[in-house]
């Protein structure tokens, strides 16, 4: 019988201590501050009601889960003002109050399923607009205004304040869509391969039921597990284990042409840029120096009579001098623990073909490329496939 009742009990997502206690004082404050301002502003002999119930449900949903959709601005300015506006219409036009109470409710989440503005509190606010009272229906349509839309208001401002100033990022906007930076219609690497965010839509689509996660964070936790159940089969492999430590770098004050023929000299594609103390500060690619340096004229990176006709001419006097005019700051770097599978997202789809690995103070203490984490992933791969079978004891 225990464990029947235990199905009973919604499976919900664990969170820690700290996430809980975040969450309660946010309702808190969000709810006094409400309460307060409104008093300010309507007065104290105000026949207006300061608060209304159904702020206490927004506030569960703005505080606790601010990630939802039905907790964004849109959902509860739009939402709860839509509904006050359908419940006081019933209220005046239907006279028997249960009719008009499921009227509200019904029309209410119609309305609010087709502008997607769906807040669950705004049923209660048009309920509330019903069977609220003389002190409700003598307001009429001001009440959508006075307390329901200020109430909204102040809420959704200090939601806001209080989750970005406690780490959580509110408005919940979607990303913006991951382009190939080549360019072309090819999709990104790492969508090329596995499930990609139109499989995604096509499940939600099969489902046929409104789930309270965003496509957007569901598509970002299966990728998540996805990147988890890679690393328990192929192992912890990180940077420190693969990176190239002798790695060449330059200071802000070399020359471009002394960078451009360390490149040259040691055949490689990227030199960090440490400062006297050797913390990393930029990184100066081929990239940079085709974008940045002399081109198109070329003249900073070859001397002889091309350049020499250059400096007649005035143009070498423009063109960058030393690294610091050319390097990208600031830079992605990576930590020696990091795991080499968290850098495939980087290399693949954002085209980061070196990242330089530093310890916590910035200090340079090597370089991964993307032909160091394509020799480590083959060569685990290529020792799980030698693995011998394990027996087998049927008979």
């Amino acid at each position: 019988m225990a464990d029947y009742l235990k199905r009973f009990l919604p499976p919900l997502a664990p969170v820690s201590g700290m996430e809980r206690l975040r969450a309660c004082i946010g309702a808190f404050l969000g709810i006094l501050a409400t309460g307060i301002v409104s008093a300010a502003a309507l007065g104290p002999t105000s026949s207006v009601p300061l608060l209304i119930a159904p702020m206490g449900a927004s506030a569960v949903l703005l505080f606790a889960v601010p990630s939802s959709p039905l907790a964004q601005p849109w959902s509860i300015l739009c939402g709860n003002i839509l509904a006050c506006l359908i419940g006081v219409t019933c209220a005046i036009w239907i006279p028997d109050p249960v009719i008009a109470s499921a009227a509200a409710i019904g029309a209410a989440i119609a309305v609010m399923m087709l502008t997607k503005s769906l807040h669950p509190p705004s049923g209660a606010v048009a309920l509330t607009a019903v069977l609220g009272g003389p002190v409700v229906h003598d307001l009429g349509y001001s009440f959508v205004i006075w307390p329901v839309g200020l109430n909204s208001l102040l809420l959704l401002v200090i939601a806001i304040a209080y989750n970005n100033l406690t780490g959580r990022r509110y408005p919940h906007l979607a990303p913006p869509a991951a382009k190939n930076i080549h360019d072309t219609a090819d999709p990104i690497p790492s969508e090329r391969i596995g499930f990609t965010p139109g499989d995604l839509r096509f499940a939600l689509g099969q489902h046929d039921e409104l789930i309270d996660v965003s496509p957007d964070d569901l598509d970002s936790i299966l990728h998540r597990a996805q990147m988890h159940a890679y690393h328990r089969r192929f192992g912890e492999i990180r940077c420190e284990e693969i990176m190239s430590s002798d790695v060449v770098s330059v200071a802000p004050e070399t020359s471009v042409l002394r960078a451009f023929a360390l490149l040259r000299r040691h055949r490689i594609k990227a030199l960090p840029v440490v400062n006297t103390e050797g913390r990393l500060i930029g990184i100066v690619t081929q990239t940079d120096f085709m974008q940045r340096a002399a081109w198109p004229s070329r003249t900073a990176l070859r001397p002889g009579i091309v350049g020499k006709f250059g400096s007649i001419l005035g143009v070498a006097q423009k063109q960058p001098r030393v690294v610091a005019d050319i390097m990208t700051a600031p830079v992605q770097f990576v930590r020696p623990d990091t795991l080499v599978t968290e850098l495939v997202p980087a290399m693949a789809d954002r085209g980061l073909h070196h990242l330089p690995v530093a310890d916590a103070e910035g200090h340079v203490l090597g370089i991964v490329t993307q032909s160091d984490l394509i020799a480590a992933l083959y060569a685990r791969n290529l020792n799980d496939r030698q693995k011998p079978e394990p027996l087998s004891l049927a008979g």
